[in-house]
């Protein structure tokens, strides 16, 4: 019991920075989101956009896409500007003041340039092709994978080790990314497997004879 009540002032001090580094990452995540929603987003050329009731619609060479405007935020275009302010100074309005910007900028540049992901294949015998609406990949098992490549979006492999996946939408890209590269995700010794262009592997040494 005395050394539980000794520990108490080492716990109520590390319980109060916790609360403190807790509270400072909320506020500067709020300043982040709050500073990026002040700038108003460009409209690329050849983009047009719409807002109809609470729906903003943009559209370009690369597409169309919709986007419900929260209740939080107020949406106004001004020639080839868009922006987005808070409705009140509540803690949510204020969040999603950014988050609402960056989504309508991800648009923009969604259907107008496109986002692409580029995955690299290592491993013997490991190789991936496109055939017609299909990414075919060999990974080491019985049979190949075929992966049904969604419309909107485009699939190329300049080479067997390598796959570029494009599109408008950037979080439908980003998840295609990552569910092609769970079939084969890399392993730690050898790194063999599916990994990010971008991506460092740490490698582990193997058991010692």
């Amino acid at each position: 019991m005395l050394f539980i009540k000794s520990l108490l002032p080492i716990i109520k001090v590390s319980f109060t920075l916790f609360l403190l580094t807790d509270i400072e990452f909320s506020f500067n995540a709020l300043l982040a989101s709050e500073f990026e929603g002040k700038n108003p987003v460009t409209v690329p050329d050849g983009v047009t956009v719409e807002i109809i009731d609470s729906i903003l619609n943009v559209k370009g060479k690369l597409g169309h896409q919709s986007l419900t405007i929260s209740d939080e935020v107020q949406v106004t275009l001004d020639e080839n500007m868009v922006s987005v302010s808070p409705k009140s100074k509540t803690k949510q309005s204020r969040s999603m003041w950014g988050t609402m910007r960056a989504r309508i900028n991800n648009m923009l540049i969604g259907v107008s340039e496109g986002f692409t992901v580029d995955l690299e294949i290592n491993g013997v015998g490991y190789r991936a092709a496109v055939e017609g609406r299909d990414l075919v990949l060999a990974l080491g098992y019985s049979h190949p994978v075929r992966y049904e490549i969604p419309e909107g979006v485009t699939m190329k492999c300049e080479r067997p080790t390598a796959i570029s996946i494009h599109g408008s939408d950037k979080q439908q890209v980003g998840q295609l990314a990552s569910e092609i590269r769970a079939y084969r995700p890399p392993e730690p010794f050898k790194g063999k497997g599916i990994k990010y262009s971008h991506e460092t592997i740490r490698r582990k040494e193997g058991k010692k004879k």
